[in-house]
């Protein structure tokens, strides 16, 4: 009879994760192949003479072996990567990763029902707060719908992250604690850590069994909120997150020392629903422009922010909003459908609450009082010292292009995505005067447990279509060839990629392979063309579309002389978010970003042009 039931019933959540396929490994000679051609805009005739003969001693020689060992790893695996990649792109990673790996972005409210106004960050953040505790629930319940692409079945194991999940510092490398679990699998931590001021309370978001309500989570918030305004501000403990991983791992260490009532209040934050950030500040913001939103939500007061936690949701004084995330349990899209769950749940009441005002009496949030010492309270003030200096040489622009969007885009029969990435490439040429190696996101979430692989955007066809556009002695209908050849060229690598087909993910592996059999590096990666087309993480272009929706993310450059440019597509405008660092004299956001602005012109100027 149970089965029965259970067939009948919605599809749950998580229900289709076992029968995902693997992730696939690329034939090797495939792999090289694209490999090569992705390398030619970078090189000239005799460097990719020297370059080709590398390659092809690599596959006839040490490469076929290494891809050979590769197989056999991915016999026993479904997801060959998966370790490799987390360890790799994310946990041994020793700088501070919360300035340079985390990823953040604007609540997308001043565009409707919460224009900014001082007063009312605490009645906003509770229903925002209310509003993803819902969606945990359905989470815990399997009921958030299973994503498609196409008709595929897509991943879904990455929004097991999204709640009661923390990264761990280590002296080496770091680990992940992920503490969710879903109704059948058992209990799950239902407290919420709330930061202001310095210090840290912890109240739970379940009384008696049921969920608190926003006018409950509002009295939690005021209690903290007047606390925190009327007593001395706390010793910080927070901004130790922002610390090199190393250096982090060591001072955790330490206060745990010093008193292990201090790893109790650590397990708990790293147990937490997630963590609610009140912040002082009231960023600017207007839809055209959420520039300092976005810049303080990724780099504000460190001591208002938990840098490890999967999830920080941030609120600030003026009622704006932000999202705060450790990049490596999930990549941003899994992130963006909970924050659009959310806005659309907050617009379909209009950013009230409107049930019942009645408060249970549920017990006041406990404070986690950290025992520190002089030390302790030295390395903080080094930390937050350190800390501002870097953000501070942060330039970043979130600006919204709003002449047109997806709407006359796929009205042109182009694809959106490719669009942008094209408009970049010819942006980053005409401010540059070079190519640009580009990294785009692909997700390759039909596979288990599969994450990204590198769309490498900066193709011959597009650097031919862009130097066209800059010599005068190309016609009009020329230049669209060459637009229409270099999109055609986009739109094959993405689908490429997206089915597992890519080479960046593949190279990875066998350089891994080599270095877990401790053989030397083999030369195709200490090649100049390796690194000089963005290998090995030197991409100058860090890009990603964060999707369809009024959420945009972004996140700082990869290589200091860099751009980090993340962009959403809706249907009437395009907004983009362009960083820097204002210590590099070659690089400047803004410029970038409204450069890119004119080339969107350009482009849709050139399917009318052309036509005439």
């Amino acid at each position: 009879m149970e089965k029965q039931v259970l067939e009948s019933s919605v599809e749950r959540t998580f229900q289709y994760q076992d029968s995902l396929p693997s992730l696939p490994v690329p034939p090797l000679d495939e792999s090289l192949s694209k490999y090569l051609d992705a390398v030619k805009p970078f090189l000239n005739q005799e460097e990719y003479q020297r370059t080709e003969d590398i390659v092809k001693k690599f596959e006839n020689g040490i490469g076929k072996e290494l891809h050979q060992k590769l197989l056999e790893r991915a016999k026993t695996r479904r997801n060959w990567l998966e370790d490799w990649w987390l360890n790799v792109a994310y946990l041994d990673l020793r700088i501070a990763t919360q300035i340079h790996c985390n990823m953040g972005g604007a609540g997308p409210y001043i565009e409707h029902c919460w224009p900014p106004k001082d007063g009312t960050q605490i009645e906003r953040a509770c229903v925002n707060i209310w509003h993803t505790l819902n969606f945990w629930d359905l989470l815990r319940a399997e009921k958030v719908a299973i994503e498609r692409s196409r008709d595929d079945v897509l991943d879904m194991s990455q929004f097991r992250m999204l709640f009661c999940t923390c990264r761990i510092p280590g002296v080496t490398r770091d680990s992940i604690g992920g503490y969710f679990k879903t109704a059948t699998e058992g209990e799950c931590p239902s407290h919420l850590i709330v930061l202001c001021r310095g210090r840290v309370f912890a109240f739970d978001a379940i009384h008696e069994g049921s969920m608190v309500t926003p006018p409950e989570i509002f009295r939690q918030l005021t209690y903290i909120q007047k606390r925190c305004h009327s007593e001395p501000d706390g010793p910080g403990v927070a901004a130790l997150t922002s610390n090199e991983r190393t250096k982090w791992a060591e001072l955790r260490e330490y206060l745990i020392d010093l008193d292990p009532k201090n790893l109790t209040l650590l397990e708990k934050i790293q147990r937490s629903l997630f963590v609610v950030c009140l912040d002082d500040s009231s960023p600017h913001a207007t839809p055209e422009d959420y520039s300092e939103v976005t810049r303080l939500g990724l780099t504000g007061d460190p001591t208002a922010r938990w840098g490890d936690k999967s999830y920080n949701s941030i609120f600030f004084s003026n009622g704006t909003c932000s999202a705060f995330c450790d990049h490596s349990p999930f990549d941003a899209m899994a992130l963006i459908t909970m924050l659009a769950y959310a806005e659309k749940k907050t617009l379909e009441n209009e950013g009230k609450w409107k049930g019942s005002d009645k408060v249970r009496d549920i017990p006041w949030p406990e404070e986690l009082v950290f025992t520190v010492d002089q030390k302790i309270i030295d390395e903080i003030g080094c930390t937050k010292e350190l800390y501002y200096k870097k953000v501070s040489d942060l330039q970043l622009v979130n600006y919204a292009f709003t002449s047109f969007g997806k709407a006359l885009i796929r009205k042109k029969k182009l694809h959106p995505d490719t669009f942008v990435q094209l408009a970049l490439q010819l942006a980053y040429y005409k401010c540059h005067g070079r190519p640009g190696c580009c990294y785009e996101t692909a997700m390759t979430r039909r596979f288990y447990h599969g994450r990204t692989e590198t769309i490498r955007s900066c193709t011959t066809e597009a650097v031919e279509w862009c130097t066209s556009m800059l010599d005068p002695s190309h016609s009009n209908y020329e230049r669209l060839q060459l637009m229409h050849k270099a999109f055609a060229k986009h739109d094959k690598m993405r689908k490429e990629c997206e089915n597992g087909k890519g080479f960046d993910r593949h190279l990875l592996g066998l350089l891994l392979t080599a270095q877990e059999q401790g053989l030397p590096v083999p030369e195709l990666y200490t090649d100049n063309a390796f690194t000089a087309s963005g290998g090995g993480g030197n991409f100058v272009l860090s890009t990603s579309l964060t999707g369809y929706t009024r959420f945009s993310g972004c996140a700082l450059p990869m290589v200091q002389h860099g751009y980090g440019f993340f962009y959403s597509i809706r249907d009437d405008r395009i907004v983009a978010t362009c960083s820097a660092w204002k210590s590099c004299p070659e690089t400047d956001a803004e410029v970038l970003c409204r450069t890119v602005f004119q080339c969107f012109k350009d482009m849709l100027q050139l399917t009318v042009a052309a036509q005439l």
